[in-house]
């Protein structure tokens, strides 16, 4: 087996025992043996059903951060628009230093409750590693690559495509695992705005004083952080094995 496919299959085994440590019985030893008395938790069925609006609602912020994240990198990296690199990282910086609870009060008088406030908070969280991620990747790109393929006649965009990003493939996967795992994180912040997500039982515990909910929550939300990486690994390591010379 490829060490990146052992790596994921190690992943994805602590996902899986920080979901069954999840489990409404489990989590009740556990908080038994804290020497808490364990009161009254969420159910397997309703802690799916969480993480499924959990994982829809990240994965639509991470699908708005690669798109923005992808872009404004390959553009910081054209000669062309070199006088807006400064600009560009400046304002994805920017945005990252906001707390994602801090943007998500600010927005929720204009974009009310649920979801958008969200999804703002992701898209203002996860851009600068994916921005960083890209533009490191792709000049990481051999010059020589580029002189090759332009002796070929290969136009700007078809050495972007066929050169650049293949070659920065590796980088760019990481950079998008990064922002993976800090969307599967801070849409747990959206349950303060009123969002269906694996932070509901965890602002619920607190308002209750309830530990089980508070442990089943942060515990799914870790799990569900584990396995998408190792998924992300998997496909990593399947891509690099099929582009492997035989």
């Amino acid at each position: 087996m490829r060490p990146g496919l052992r790596t994921a299959l190690a992943t994805g085994l602590v996902g899986a025992a920080l979901a069954a440590m999840s489990h409404p019985t489990v989590a009740a030893w556990i908080v038994s043996g804290l020497g808490e008395a364990p009161r009254r938790g969420l159910s397997a069925e309703r802690l799916l059903a969480l993480a499924t609006h959990h994982l829809a609602l990240a994965g639509t912020g991470l699908a708005l951060v690669a798109l923005l994240g992808l872009g404004l990198g390959i553009l910081a990296t054209r000669a062309g628009a070199a006088s807006l690199r400064g600009g560009i990282d400046g304002i994805a910086a920017a945005a990252q230093a906001v707390p994602p609870v801090v943007m998500v009060a600010l927005a929720l008088p204009i974009l009310g409750f649920g979801g958008p406030p969200t999804l703002l908070a992701l898209v203002a969280y996860g851009i600068m590693p994916v921005l960083r991620g890209t533009v490191g990747a792709l000049e990481a790109v051999s010059p020589e690559a580029r002189e090759a393929a332009q002796a070929m006649g290969f136009t700007r965009l078809q050495i972007l495509l066929r050169v650049e990003l293949p070659l920065a493939m590796p980088g760019l996967v990481d950079a998008l695992r990064t922002a993976l795992v800090l969307a599967i994180a801070t849409t747990a912040v959206g349950a303060l705005a009123g969002a269906s997500t694996l932070g509901t039982p965890i602002v619920a515990g607190l308002q209750n004083q309830n530990v089980l909910p508070m442990l089943q929550g942060a515990l799914a939300t870790a799990a569900l952080a584990f396995l998408c990486d190792a998924a992300m690994l998997a496909l990593a390591g399947l891509a690099s094995a099929d582009r492997a010379p035989r």
